[in-house]
């Protein structure tokens, strides 16, 4: 691989986007297109960078990809935790759709490098899954939540693609649980609770990831020093729900499998949960992943470990007064 020189990126107003897009910014010999959906403010838009309102699903994707002889794209659009009002049918149209896309682009306009940020979630959540998982293992997601099984459907498409055209080289990372100083999602609020919900005869281990790792693998990514394959991207170690509340001072509420599954389904048939008993197997079965090849092959080593990342973000809540 070379060094990206001109390089796209969708979903760059997203939180890793804007980390990406920072730290490009700071390349003075590098061209750098930012795209996302929504119109990016003027205060947040950075010098020398080229903003444009594009969604990833728009066929126009090829015609930007000309006008500026983009190298690389950095695709990082996707819907994470999806709002109010949000479906299925648009989660994958945005997910999987817009991927096609954007892989149909790349190929008809010369791309070089196409780097995706996939996810752990892409493994599944599965009672078979290893003790660790590493890339050999198959991607097999999981039906019942919509970002895991369109995680799998867009690897099988980037599969298939570097099968067919081998010229399209393809970096993918299959990111762990993300934390920063300014994260708020599904697991987070995990942790927010006064007493951590833990599933009896289950560790439920997370491997976590500070947001800084994640721009520094894509930034290795587009350095031309890293071969492209498909990499987990996660700190060292891992921490079950058991040690995250310890450290949280928290004692968890350890729930048997049956009763918690029938108060979820309860919940969500009554309108006050918005978890339904599928949760039983995200917190069961979590796809903890070992970092082995993104360290040994890739050439990254992620500056903190899923301990130290976690410590950082439970520092940087109490620092601006939102301690768990």
């Amino acid at each position: 691989m070379t060094r990206a020189e001109r390089i796209l990126v969708t979903g760059a107003d997203g939180f890793l986007g804007r980390g990406l897009v920072a730290a490009l910014a700071q390349r003075p010999d590098t061209v750098v297109v930012a795209t996302d959906v929504r119109e990016v403010p003027p205060e947040r838009r950075l010098p020398g960078v080229e903003y444009r309102v594009l969604d990833v699903r728009d066929h126009g994707l090829g015609g930007v990809l000309a006008d500026h002889r983009i190298d690389t794209v950095v695709h990082l659009a996707s819907i994470v935790t999806p709002g109010k009002g949000s479906t299925r049918e648009l989660e994958y149209a945005v997910d999987v759709g817009g991927t096609r896309n954007v892989l149909t682009a790349c190929l008809a306009h010369g791309v070089r490098h196409l780097v995706v940020s996939s996810s752990g979630a892409a493994y599944g959540y599965h009672a078979d899954n290893p003790a660790w998982i590493t890339e050999d293992h198959p991607l097999r997601g999981h039906e019942a939540f919509a970002y895991a099984h369109h995680k799998r459907l867009v690897e099988d498409m980037l599969a298939q693609a570097r099968r067919n055209h081998p010229n399209l080289a393809q970096t993918v990372l299959r990111i762990g649980t993300i934390l920063g100083e300014r994260v708020d999602n599904q697991i987070t609020a995990l942790f927010e609770k006064p007493r951590p919900i833990a599933i009896a005869g289950s560790d439920s281990p997370f491997v976590f990831v500070w947001d800084e790792d994640v721009v520094g693998a894509l930034l290795h990514a587009l350095s031309g020093e890293a071969p492209p394959g498909c990499y987990n991207l996660a700190g060292d170690g891992a921490l079950t729900i058991h040690e995250i509340a310890a450290r949280l001072g928290k004692r968890p509420l350890v729930l048997p499998p049956r009763l918690l599954r029938a108060l979820l389904t309860v919940g969500q048939a009554l309108g006050i949960s918005r978890y339904g008993p599928e949760q039983i197997d995200f917190l069961r079965y979590r796809p903890v992943l070992l970092n082995t090849a993104l360290k040994r092959r890739f050439g990254y080593v992620p500056k903190k470990t899923s301990a130290q990342a976690f410590e950082a973000f439970v520092a940087a809540r109490e620092a601006q007064g939102r301690g768990l």
